[in-house]
């Protein structure tokens, strides 16, 4: 795990002092070692910062050099099947003579001998990667399969700048700072900024599963083209699903458990972030039965008890026999870290579980360099509650002549407080209740008056609808399109995978991570897995109102179900009650009338309009204030020079 940051320029410059400055702002990316390659006469510079896992020594050490001397490597994630690829390199006469034992050098015998895409196929890891060729004066990069790890990228000027985060890339004296509002006006909608955009115009995000080789004399010439389609994994299982059952169970748990041991390799310790519920209870359970000592485990825990879901892990972990640690932070500790969320996630960035994420990140790393998570399973599987009642919810709907539909839900929608809507919330019944529940429903009002299935998810992970937020941005949200599915359930689970997952929840893994100069690593996004979740039945997946039941399944050969069972909560912290009260300051601050009308980014009459409806118990409203202040808490951020030129 690691940083990386690079150029290629025409312009004049000192290149080792350039590069060195990209790679010193993402230090904490890698603080064990620094490398540094340069080609004057290309213009060429690579940088690295490593975080050290595998091959501690200097074997492993880049920018590496291939045997041949051909190409040069800056390499961030893992490669969890480097051993296997190593003997099939050995067996193919290909092998180099080691220098060492790090996957950083099979990636690059590997390219040698098979070529870049064919490489890439056979890879199974996480990654982002920068490759310069000597014979053909080119750069090529590459992202893993899901997204786990990022790669931004953009020509400014004559000068194509790259790396693992954009404070990297503002660091560098080519780039030219201008706020992209189609990006922001999608943050706005999302709470993040979806790929291929980033928030600052002319600089883009290389999309998962994509691999893309510039001349540095074709600097122009960006076009990333895919060596791996979840769409044709999604297109293959759902045409021709496995039928549910013991043995469907049962290969599953044997697919996951591989993907887990795999993610166990380091020569540094390891361990797993454990809350207590489904998936992280689950990948805890496999790594404590491929371990031959306890397993450790961390999770945060609240003083809060609406907000505390430490008691349920630790009774998982004493059933498990992990060697469990917990640390439980009092809402000031949590409301302390506020100020550096900006300089973390490096662009607007507003899931609030961003905060926990980084505190069990930063307990973690007090002990272990490597953190597995049980990231992916609400996507692969049919965990949301969208997945369950969205579903339903449209199906009724769509049966309404689309007027009748309309009516409804400007009734629904209509100012709800907060006392009404827990009111409401309270009618359901109690095995369909969920923490925060009372300020989702009135989502229902903004989703069932939706054209089309496409519209109504778009409608449901939206914050803002139709409101102007962000003057001169684009009206509609974009979103991927998805293979003709049967079942919308499908089509859901395929756009937060392709969507959701890769552009919020592993953004917030890897900052959170790299925040603290911790490794995560996410087994049930290993690409086997991710195939075969697209040939697991929905019925095995989703049933008697609840998601994910066959990992569920998996789950009750480890650990009790009275252990699991309880309402889904998220990892949530009290947001809307802090911005009401103890941040109350900081709030208006941030949103003063006069700032938000020099700065020109938002609608000043909306911004007001949201604070007052909010004050007054409008609880539908609290995620709408978060994407606004996290927007502005980065814009605080960033340097006077730049600020001076985002008009934009």
């Amino acid at each position: 795990m690691c940083g990386i940051a690079g150029f290629v320029s025409a312009r004049e410059l000192d290149l080792d002092a350039a590069v060195r400055a990209m790679t010193g702002v993402i230090r904490h990316r890698g603080p064990d070692d620094e490398g540094v390659w340069i080609d004057p006469q290309a213009g060429v510079a690579l940088g690295h910062r490593r975080l050290s896992i595998v091959d501690l020594s200097p074997g492993g050490h880049q920018p590496m050099v291939s045997a041949s001397g051909r190409y040069i490597l800056v390499y961030n994630g893992e490669i969890y099947n480097h051993q296997a690829l190593r003997r099939d390199l050995e067996t193919a006469g290909a092998a180099p003579g080691w220098r060492g034992h790090s996957d950083t050098e099979v990636m690059l015998a590997a390219i040698e001998h098979w070529g870049i895409e064919p490489t890439l196929k056979r890879l199974n890891g996480m990654f982002a990667f920068a490759l310069w060729d000597r014979h053909d004066r080119s750069l090529t990069f590459a992202r893993d399969r899901m997204g786990e790890k990022p790669l931004y990228y953009g020509v400014h000027g004559d000068t194509l700048l790259f790396g693992s985060e954009l404070k990297a890339l503002t660091a560098h004296p080519a780039f030219r700072p201008e706020i992209d509002r189609e990006a922001l006006g999608d943050f706005m909608r999302l709470g993040y900024v979806p790929a291929p955009a980033s928030i600052w115009r002319g600089i883009r995000k290389l999309p998962p599963a994509s691999w893309m080789t510039v001349a540095i004399d074709r600097l122009d010439r960006l076009d990333p083209v895919r060596f791996w389609d979840i769409a044709d994994a999604a297109r293959r299982g759902t045409a021709a699903p496995r039928t549910a059952g013991p043995d469907l169970t049962d290969d599953l748990e044997s697919l996951l458990s591989d993907a887990v041991r795999l993610r166990m390799e380091a020569d540094v310790p390891l361990g797993a972030f454990l809350s207590g519920g489904i998936d992280s209870s689950l990948v805890a359970s496999l790594m404590q039965a491929n371990a031959s000592s306890p397993v450790r485990t961390f999770s945060i825990g609240f003083d809060d008890p609406a907000f505390n879901e430490a008691e349920h892990a630790k009774a998982v972990a004493a059933h498990l026999g992990t060697s469990h640690t917990e640390l439980y932070v009092g809402m000031d500790a949590a409301r302390d870290l506020l100020p550096a969320l900006p300089e973390i996630w490096d662009e607007p960035f507003a899931d609030s579980s961003q905060i926990p994420m980084f505190l069990v990140s930063r307990l973690a790393r007090e002990h272990v360099t490597v953190a597995l998570s049980g990231d992916g399973g609400d996507e692969l599987f049919g965990g949301y509650n969208r997945h369950v009642t969205g579903a339903r919810i449209w199906s009724r709907a769509a049966s309404l002549p689309a007027p009748v539909r309309q009516l409804a839900g400007r009734a629904l929608s209509h100012k709800l407080t907060g006392s009404l809507a827990e009111k409401a919330a309270g009618l359901l019944p109690g095995n369909r209740r969920m923490a925060g529940i009372a300020a989702r429903l009135p989502k229902v009002g903004a989703v069932i008056g939706a054209r089309s299935p496409m519209d109504f998810y778009g409608r449901l992970i939206s914050q803002w609808q139709d409101e102007p937020l962000v003057p001169g941005a684009r009206a509609a949200l974009s979103l991927p399109e998805p293979p003709p599915f049967a079942d919308f359930r499908d089509t859901m689970m395929f756009l937060d995978m392709t969507t959701y997952l890769p552009d919020d929840i592993l953004v917030k893994v890897d900052r959170a991570g790299m925040g603290a100069s911790l490794e995560g690593r996410v087994p049930l996004l290993d690409h086997r897995v991710v195939d075969f979740a697209w040939q697991v039945p929905l019925e095995a997946k989703i049933r008697d109102g609840r998601g994910k039941m066959i990992l569920r399944e998996i789950l009750d050969r480890h650990v009790p179900r009275s252990l699991i069972e309880r309402p889904k909560a998220g990892f949530a912290i009290p947001v809307g009650r802090w911005l009401a009260g103890p941040l109350r300051p900081w709030v208006e601050a941030l949103i003063d009338p006069r700032r938000i009308a020099a700065e020109g980014y938002l609608d000043g009459a909306l911004v007001a309009d949201v604070w007052r409806r909010f004050l007054a118990g409008d609880v539908q409203l609290e995620t709408r204030l978060w994407c606004i202040l996290m927007f502005q808490a980065w814009l605080e951020r960033q340097t006077p020079a730049a600020g001076a030129r985002h008009a934009g």
